[in-house]
This record gives structure tokens, sequence and C-alpha cells, in this order.
């Protein structure tokens, strides 16, 4: 029998062989043909989340320095745009972002504990949380202030406005928490695709990469959120 040369490598499972079939996908899943084992395959695509998690701290960094600044120089009109926000409204959502982040985290550990239901359950917790807060974000928020003319820019036309620069307020504000929201949207998209997959059996205690790079995209999201509550709700 001619024999196969791995390169020095221990062959791989095959995911489509019917001796394996009936083993759950997270036992079956190899790791990527450069790297030596599964340990590598999944530090080199945690390192690689980090390397674009930096990134889209450098994204919202800009958008700090962009508020100190035009809160420097307009700091009425910061203080009289913030006083139309809604406090509750915005501790609401951010409780619910905190429950979603513990839920997202739980889910790893199941995972890593081969706990099937539970991985299910806590994945779909977190995209409730993720849909409830997107429903309080343009509903609650969003629309009243839009309808009111408290709108971005040359779209301003809130005839009570006490401070001329109020509109460079809200540009601020609609382009923060906008650019929130679209995270938000991607990291359920995601996750969405992850529980879709977990019903297959893809992630197990020797398969989880693809929860664990998609948890640490959602913890962003809820630590760029913990940054800009107080920064616009809590100005007054």
């Amino acid at each position: 029998m001619t024999s196969i040369d791995t390169g020095g490598k221990p062959p791989q499972n095959n995911p489509q062989s019917p001796a394996l079939s009936t083993e759950p996908r997270w036992k079956r899943q190899p790791f990527a043909n450069h790297w030596r084992s599964h340990a590598e395959d999944f530090d080199a695509c945690k390192i690689g989340m980090w390397l674009f998690l930096t990134t889209e701290v450098l994204l919202f960094a800009g958008i700090f320095v962009a508020y100190a600044v035009f809160r420097m120089w307009y700091p009425e009109a910061f203080a009289n745009g913030s006083h139309h926000l809604d406090v509750h409204w915005g501790a609401l959502n951010t409780v619910i972002l905190l429950i979603s982040s513990f839920t997202v985290a739980a889910s790893i550990r199941n995972a890593q504990l081969n706990q099937q239901g539970l991985l299910k359950i806590n994945l779909s917790i977190t995209l409730f949380c993720a849909l409830l807060f997107m429903i309080i974000k343009f509903t609650f928020e969003y629309a009243p202030k839009w309808a009111e003319g408290k709108r971005p820019g040359v779209w301003f036309s809130y005839p009570f406005a006490a401070d001329p620069n109020e509109h460079i307020w809200w540009s601020l504000y609609y382009s923060a928490t906008g650019i929130h929201a679209l995270h938000v949207l991607i990291g359920a998209a995601v996750l969405f695709v992850i529980l879709l997959k977990s019903f297959k059996g893809w992630y197990g205690p020797k398969h989880y990469t693809g929860i664990e790079v998609a948890g640490l995209y959602w913890h962003l999201v809820d630590v760029i959120w913990i940054f800009l509550f107080p920064l616009l709700y809590l100005i007054h």
C-alpha cells in the first residue's frame, strides 16, 4: 500500500468520511492546511480579530476626538442638545447591551463545555437583545427627534433651538450613534449565522473559533456604547 506524505503533520479528518458522519461537526472540523494544529489555527484567528478591532477603535477614536473639539467650541449647543435626549431610553439600551455581552460570553463557555442547548439559548438571547436595542433606538429615539426637526447639519429645522450651533450637536449625535447602530446590525448578522450553524453541530469543545471571534466583536460594540452613553446623554 502506498503511504501518503502529510508533510510532518498528522492526517486530518475528512468531514465527508462515511465512518465519521455520525459524529458532530465540531469533532470533524479540520484545521487549515497551513497550520500544524487546531490550536495554531485558533490563535491566528484571534490575533486577526484583535488586529481588526484596533482599526475599529481608531474609527471611533476619530468620533471621540471630534466630540471633544466641538464640545469645547460649542458647550452651550451640546448642553442644549443633550437636554432633548431621554436618559431613560439610553440607560435601558445600556442594560440591554450589558446583558447581551454576558450571554454571548456564556455561549462561548457553553461551546467549550459542549452544552449545545444552552449555547443556542444564549445566542438567541443575544440576538433578541440586539433587536430590542435597534427597536428602541429607531422607534423611541431617532423617529421622534427627526419628526420634530432635530436633524443633522443642513436638515436641522427645530424651531425652538436655544443655540444657533445646535445642528452641530445633532450631526455628531447621529454620526456616533448611527455608526454604532450599524456595528450592532453587523454583529447581530454574524451571530445569527453562528446560531444557524450551531443547530448543525458546528461548535463544541474542539471547535468554537467562530463564536470566540464574534464574541470579541460584540464586546467592542458594548464597550463603545458604554462610552457613548455618558458622553451624549449625561451632559446636563
